[in-house]
């Protein structure tokens, strides 16, 4: 089923709508968040408590050298 279709709209229509663009927002997004290392955070341990509104949550490496997050 096309989106002319399901809209209820004629295929003329839908041409003269405005063009989205994914990648620009994508691109703001990316830009706008910042990236920490794991190593910097964990400053040679093996695990973390970060406090949030008022709970603790608990990053911890594995063995496998992954990261768990939990409450």
């Amino acid at each position: 089923m096309s989106i002319a279709t399901t809209l209820s709209l004629p295929a003329a229509s839908i041409r003269k709508l405005p063009r989205l663009s994914l990648r620009s927002r994508a691109d703001e997004t990316t830009a706008a968040v910042r990236r920490i290392s794991s190593q910097s955070l964990l400053e040679g341990g093996r695990e973390l408590v970060i406090q949030h509104q008022g709970s603790e949550y608990h990053l911890r490496l594995t063995r496998n050298d992954k990261l768990i997050l939990t409450k």
